[in-house]
């Protein structure tokens, strides 16, 4: 999951059916809060339970329709998988999650003053202290 203009939340699921993915975006997306999607299927209830959600079209080779797009997300997979071919070359899936926390860590970085490595071993500060 993306805000725009904001923070990457990436959780490693069993699959992608309706009954796995809708727990997590319960417990991470406020009600009332809008949602883009494409059209995949298993993002159809939103609207019923309670989101305002809107779609592209990618099937129609729609990828923005005023501020409807899922860019910022796709933009966050894209540097993951391209993090994972160039630097891991492959990854099990005993450590994927780890590897989400690291790839979103650095997204959710990348526009602080202070180096990475600061911002990293601040958290690890917090985390112990």
């Amino acid at each position: 999951m993306a805000e725009r203009k904001g923070r990457i939340s990436a959780t490693v699921v069993s699959d992608t059916k309706r009954a796995t993915v809708m727990p997590h975006v319960h417990k991470k997306v406020l009600p009332e809060t809008t949602i883009y999607t494409d059209e995949y299927r298993v993002y159809d209830k939103f609207n019923e339970k309670g989101y305002r959600h809107s779609r592209v079209h990618h099937a129609e080779e729609i990828y923005v329709a005023g501020d409807v797009h899922t860019n910022t997300i796709e933009g966050f997979w894209s540097l993951l998988k391209r993090g994972i071919a160039g630097v891991y070359h492959s990854v099990s899936a005993k450590h994927l999650q780890g590897y989400l926390n690291e790839y979103a860590f650095r997204y959710n970085h990348r526009k602080d003053e202070q180096p990475m490595f600061i911002s990293f071993l601040d958290r690890l500060s917090t985390r112990v202290g």
